[in-house]
C-alpha cells in the first residue's frame, strides 16, 4: 500500500549534507515540504533547487521547512549545491538528504521494494523519484505531485497549494480553482447556510451546494 493524504508520512533517520537528522524531530511544529529528484548534476533538478532556494523567504513566511531528497551521497551533494547556487544567485540553506541505500525512496513509494542502484546508473533509473510532498505539522501528508524528468516543477503552484492547505487547515473551508491568497473560499457541505453565515459572515450562495465566504 502506497502512501496516502491524511497517512503519518515515514520517520527515518538519515544523513543529509549539514548533518544527520530524525525527520519526524526536523519537522517538529512546522509544515514540512519534501522534494526529490533522481541524480545530482541534472539540469532540470538545478533549476528546481535554484528556484527552492530563492523562495526561501517565502518558505519562512509560512512556517514551513523544505528538505530535498536524493540518491547520490552527502559529498555530490555539497559540491552540486556550488552549481545551484551560482545559477540561482542565492545560498541554498535547506538540507538535502543522501538517500544512497533507497530507504526514503522506498518508504515514500517512489520506488518500488526490489529497486537497486546499477553501475553506472543514469537519472533513468531513478526517475520516479520526482515528487513533492507537503506534510503538517502533525505529520500528516497533505499533497503530493508528481513529475516526469523533462517537465520542471511549478514552485508558484507549490506555494499556491501550501496556501490553500494552511487556510484550510483544520476549519471547514475548501479553496476553488486557480485560488489565490485573498480570494473567497468555499464554505464546506459540513456547514448549513445559517452556520456559514454565522461563523463567516456573509455567503454568496452560487448554487445548493456552491457557497463563497470572504477569507
Amino acid at each position: 500500500m502506497g502512501l496516502r493524504i491524511n497517512d503519518i508520512v515515514p520517520n527515518f533517520t538519515a544523513m543529509t549534507d549539514q548533518g544527520e537528522i530524525t525527520f519526524h524531530d526536523w519537522i517538529g511544529d512546522s509544515w514540512a515540504i519534501l522534494f526529490s529528484h533522481p541524480k545530482d548534476f541534472t539540469p532540470v533538478c538545478t533549476t528546481e533547487f535554484g528556484a527552492v532556494a530563492q523562495l526561501a523567504d517565502e518558505w519562512e513566511k509560512r512556517g514551513t521547512k523544505v528538505i530535498g531528497v536524493s540518491v547520490d551521497g552527502v559529498e555530490e551533494h555539497k559540491s552540486w549545491k556550488g552549481d545551484i547556487e551560482s545559477f540561482a544567485g542565492t545560498s541554498a540553506g535547506f538540507p538535502i538528504i543522501a538517500d544512497t541505500d533507497l530507504a526514503v525512496s522506498k518508504a515514500f513509494d517512489m520506488l518500488p521494494s526490489e529497486a537497486y542502484l546499477p553501475d553506472g546508473r543514469t537519472p533513468a533509473h531513478t526517475a520516479t523519484v520526482r515528487s513533492v510532498f507537503i506534510i503538517s505539522p502533525d505529520k500528516k501528508l497533505q499533497l503530493t505531485m508528481t513529475y516526469p524528468m523533462s517537465v520542471g516543477r511549478n514552485f508558484a503552484e507549490v506555494l499556491r497549494a501550501l496556501d490553500g492547505l494552511q487556510k484550510t487547515y483544520g476549519v471547514p473551508l475548501a479553496t476553488p480553482a486557480n485560488w489565490t491568497v485573498g480570494q473567497d473560499v468555499i464554505a464546506a457541505l459540513s456547514l448549513t447556510d445559517e452556520q456559514a453565515a454565522e461563523k463567516f459572515g456573509g455567503v454568496d450562495i452560487k448554487l445548493p451546494y456552491l457557497r463563497f465566504v470572504k477569507a
